[in-house]
């Protein structure tokens, strides 16, 4: 409904249980890494998040800042079957994003919808689950055997970008702890640094995390990682911006392009690219994928 303060409900969030009608999968949008990949999409089990970050564009596609949990969990998973099923002979991959527009592993205590996805991906063929967290929560899922149809996705950034914008989300070391428990068990682990901030020696500061990043864990062992600057649907950053956030974040110097809010083109190549540069120092550059 409408009228409604996303930031007030988000300092004391309420849990709804609704019940999900169709579709139950959406294809991802241009914003994400890989989009132009065949039979990739997000499915929303669970709506909102437990964190408050404040580049997150869920603060302006919904209108309530509370969570909403989908009873009806068996339909999601027999959507996925029946899109398995039509790619069934040409032997296409399904990738589905489980947590696009929440942080599942963040809730595991509350509700195990994390193992519940993970055990369905591990029974069928062709499909890979994309889980992502900022969650140090590994420990909730770390009695199961590792499964090569999930992708353990973490969002990790700056110590200094986390402390300045990553609200309620755990501090850097302690997700990097989890990562490091999830790779020594076997897990696919994806790493997005993303949104790349545009801040004061962002250069430095980004340089300095990879190096601080890579003495704890071992590039080699990671899956790809994923990075792109801050950008936002046009609708959802203005409905931000009509709420009076205080976030210096939504009054930089943006372009729109394709109902995308973004950085200049060339400010955002400038600091892919040489970022990319400083990361290769790291990881193979095949591993590297970057929005642009």
């Amino acid at each position: 409904r409408s009228g409604q303060d996303f930031q007030t409900q988000k300092k004391s969030m309420n849990l709804i249980l609704a019940k999900k009608t169709s579709p139950f999968l959406y294809p991802v949008n241009d914003m994400v890494q890989g989009h132009r990949m065949p039979g990739f999409f997000y499915t929303t089990p669970v709506l909102n998040c437990l964190y408050n970050c404040e580049y997150c564009f869920l603060q302006g596609m919904y209108s309530s800042g509370n969570i909403v949990l989908f009873v009806n969990q068996d339909d999601f998973h027999d959507a996925v079957k029946l899109e398995l099923n039509q790619k069934n002979l040409s032997k296409e991959v399904v990738t589905v994003s489980i947590s696009y527009n929440t942080d599942l592993l963040a809730m595991e205590n509350l509700f195990p919808i994390t193992k519940s996805w993970i055990k369905f991906a591990s029974e069928c063929k062709n499909l890979m689950i994309e889980i992502r967290t900022k969650s140090s929560n590994f420990k909730s899922i770390d009695n199961m055997d590792s499964s090569q149809n999930v992708l353990l996705s973490w969002t990790i950034s700056p110590e200094k970008v986390s402390k300045s914008y990553e609200h309620l989300a755990p501090p850097l070391f302690q997700r990097i702890s989890a990562i490091q428990s999830a790779m020594d068990k076997g897990w696919k682990v994806r790493l997005c640094i993303d949104p790349v901030i545009d801040m004061q020696d962002w250069n430095k500061i980004y340089s300095e995390f990879f190096l601080f990043l890579f003495q704890k864990i071992d590039p080699n062992k990671l899956y790809d990682i994923t990075m792109g600057t801050f950008r936002m649907n046009k609708d959802y950053f203005n409905r931000i911006n009509r709420r009076n956030t205080e976030s210096e974040l939504y009054y930089l110097k943006y372009v729109t392009e394709k109902n995308t809010v973004a950085l200049p083109k060339n400010k955002r190549s400038d600091i892919m690219g040489i970022l990319r540069k400083e990361l290769s120092k790291y990881i193979t550059p095949k591993k590297i994928l970057v929005w642009d």
